[in-house]
């Protein structure tokens, strides 16, 4: 009896030794809550109702305890759909990735009948349908604004999802126009004449000849202005 008590008491010294020589370990329940923060914050612009999924923290990995972990993407890397998000510490140091789901279930621009390629769009051929825009290419339009006076690229059929490098500006100005270019500094905006050399949609970049014959690139607005930036 008095050797089991011995040994029972022995062990009971020997736990908290144990554990600070083994230090605390981190939560990874608190890692799993910090990422789909993150990404709840990075996906806030998103038109609809943003839905996030993080993956489970491998069991096998034991990090120790960090006072402020930090989540992170990699550069070039989408916050919705599949993807990855970081969470990093500087002291102690370590790194560690989850992967991640991201569901942006919204309202999207299609055809509602078939779209020649070159002729302008008009609302009467468009309708919306909804689902998760962030398992779609880039540029998927959710605003008929966006598409409305602008021509396809190519024909699309009727039930063709939408997206913005699919579709062309109508130019505001055209090849051999004369426009008026507006030169904007610091505290100062002069302005001149010149003749387009191209094409150019609002808020593209056109080309012009200035009345000396010199060529300068400029932005192009309605009313035939380019404005150029010094």
């Amino acid at each position: 009896m008095f050797k089991n008590f011995k040994l029972f008491s022995l062990l009971l010294l020997a736990a908290p030794l144990a554990l600070a020589q083994g230090g605390a370990r981190q939560d990874g329940a608190a890692l799993r809550k910090l990422a789909e923060n993150f990404l709840q914050t990075q996906s806030a612009g998103q038109p609809g109702k943003v839905t996030v999924k993080i993956g489970a923290v491998d069991p096998r990995l034991s990090l120790a305890a960090c006072p402020a972990p930090e989540a992170f993407q990699q550069p070039g890397a989408r916050p919705w759909g599949k993807t990855t998000v970081g969470v990093r510490c500087t002291a102690p140091v370590w790194t560690m990735f989850l992967q991640a789901q991201v569901s942006v279930v919204a309202d999207y621009v299609t055809a509602a009948v078939p779209l020649a390629q070159g002729q302008a769009i008009d609302a009467g051929q468009l309708t919306t349908m909804q689902g998760d825009i962030a398992a779609m290419p880039n540029g998927i339009i959710t605003d008929m604004a966006q598409a409305i006076g602008r021509t396809p690229t190519v024909s699309l059929p009727a039930g063709t999802p939408l997206r913005l490098d699919s579709l062309k500006s109508k130019p505001v100005v055209q090849q051999n126009q004369a426009v008026r270019i507006v030169s904007r500094g610091e505290n100062f905006s002069v302005s001149g004449e010149g003749k387009a050399i191209g094409n150019a949609g609002e808020g593209q970049v056109v080309q012009v000849r200035t009345p000396r014959g010199a060529i300068i690139s400029g932005t192009a607005r309605n009313g035939g202005i380019v404005e150029v930036t010094l």
